[in-house]
């Protein structure tokens, strides 16, 4: 079980690295795939700099918990998560549902459920 939870959190890995690096190194088409556009430098900026910026931190701290044993950054990954599905969920109830924001909300929850169940196997105490 402890190696499908490290096989699975480095095929996360591996998908969020590609997703910050095409949101780093070619906004514009990578925004597409979410679903927004960049108004000139400034949402460039924020698409790789929030947007890619947050795949890419999630990916360090996925792997300081697997490369060191660290397990207490799964849940770190974890919260900011749980902050990404919450703000679905705000959305959900001030604009409504729409059926392409469904798997996101899904795969956000699933990721949660992944980074607790990780770090209780893998070494955290609590």
């Amino acid at each position: 079980m402890d190696l499908v939870i490290k096989v699975l959190i480095g095929l996360l890995c591996l998908l969020f690295v590609v997703m910050g690096g095409q949101l780093m190194l070619t906004p514009e088409g990578a925004a597409a795939q979410f679903g927004v556009t960049a108004q000139g430098l400034v949402g460039l900026s924020t698409l790789r700099g929030d947007m890619g910026g947050m795949f890419l931190a999630c990916v360090v701290m996925m792997v300081m918990g697997l490369v060191r044993g660290e397990t207490v950054w799964f849940l770190a990954v974890a919260v900011l998560m749980g902050l990404i599905a919450l703000g679905r969920a705000v959305g959900f109830a001030m604009d409504g549902f729409a059926q392409a924001t469904f798997v996101p909300f899904a795969v956000e929850l699933i990721i949660i459920a992944l980074m607790v169940v990780a770090h209780r196997r893998l070494g955290g105490a609590s």
